[in-house]
């Protein structure tokens, strides 16, 4: 363990775990549905990327399922502390509302069941149906109030099922106002992590899937919560997008552009480049340079270190990354672990067992 008496804990905010019984749960309940979901992966990823990632999974089981093992890795890595969430692979945006509603809480028990078994090392997150907005309100609740978590997960977009055609949830859609609103209210963390992308198909090769459509997702996400002046409306509610925000943090000279020059684009009070400072990233962008520019952008106070523990397009050595990127001490000390206690995402039990260790 890395903490040494008088330091903050060195704390994860992007790791996963996996949840088996849910995946029985609505392949049980909605085989159609989850078929269907199947089918879209295949097609968006390609048989190869599939196949990778059915061997990579398989051997990464233990990571995402065993306690034992993840606390070992972490130890090895320097973290002291894991903020867990489901596997972005459990959103399951296709179900109805009721049965929607039946596995957010199931995931939130879940995490809080995991994270009660090692409560000094881990914090949790829960989910919400981002495809049902007036069910979120209530999923959220469950998560934070009933099962104390520390906030939600939630993808990029949804879509919402219908009877002849599906239409699309975007984060900017004012049904979210009640979501944004109680989340602000609790100080729960919403944490935006990308699955799936609706450019399907142009990117059913070489990995493209992933690489190009995460960080795509990540800033058409941010940038609809920009433009639509969420973050005007409600200024103290805690966003942590996953891989840095990808494409958006260090390329916002054109949103700035377009703000001043496009009456639509005006959404949002103060030019888009400005709301970097009211959101908060995590470093996972597999560059020191990268990671330079992300903090120079955004300020070293609203990053945070994560590694998207254990998939393989994380890091095996997410702590080593962030002093790779040669940081100023104190920006790193912020990374690191600073900024994740000012957050809460430490808690009083992890703070205690690191200090007194």
């Amino acid at each position: 363990m890395s903490t040494r008496p008088g330091e903050n804990p060195t704390v994860d905010v992007h790791a996963h775990i996996l949840l088996p019984a849910l995946q029985q749960l609505v392949s049980e309940a909605d085989p159609e549905g989850f078929g269907a979901q199947q089918a879209l992966e295949v097609r968006r990823n390609g048989p190869e990327s599939m196949a990778a990632s059915g061997r990579m999974i398989k051997e990464r089981w233990p990571q995402l399922t065993d306690l034992d093992r993840r606390l070992a890795d972490m130890d090895a890595q320097g973290v002291d502390v894991q903020l867990v969430s489901p596997s972005p692979s459990h959103f399951y945006y296709f179900a109805g509302p009721e049965l929607a509603l039946q596995l957010a809480r199931a995931a939130n028990q879940a995490v809080r069941d995991f994270v009660d078994r090692a409560p000094e090392r881990l914090n949790g997150l829960g989910l919400v149906p981002l495809q049902h907005p007036g069910l979120m309100v209530e999923a959220l609740e469950h998560a934070v109030l009933e099962c104390g978590l520390l906030g939600v997960e939630i993808g990029s977009f949804a879509a919402t099922p219908g009877d002849s055609e599906r239409s699309t949830v975007e984060l900017s859609d004012a049904r979210l106002e009640p979501f944004w609103s109680r989340a602000e209210e609790l100080g729960a963390l919403v944490f935006l992590h990308p699955f799936g992308c609706s450019l399907d198909e142009r990117l059913d090769r070489f990995y493209l899937a992933n690489t190009v459509s995460q960080p795509a997702e990540n800033a058409v996400a941010l940038s609809h919560l920009v433009f639509s002046g969420v973050l005007d409306r409600h200024p103290d509610l805690k966003v942590l997008a996953a891989h840095g925000g990808g494409y958006l943090p260090t390329t916002l000279g054109r949103s700035d552009h377009a703000w001043r020059v496009r009456p639509e684009a005006h959404g949002c009070a103060e030019p888009p480049s400005s709301y970097l400072k009211k959101l908060y990233f995590d470093s996972l962008v597999h560059s020191a340079a990268e990671l330079q520019a992300l903090v120079a952008a955004a300020g070293p106070e609203q990053v945070l270190l994560g590694s998207d523990y254990p998939f393989d397009m994380g890091s095996d050595l997410p702590v080593d990354e962030v002093q790779a990127a040669g940081l100023p001490a104190e920006d790193e000390a912020q990374v690191l672990g600073v900024n994740a206690r000012t957050l809460g995402i430490t808690s009083t039990a992890a703070l205690t067992a690191r200090t007194n260790g």
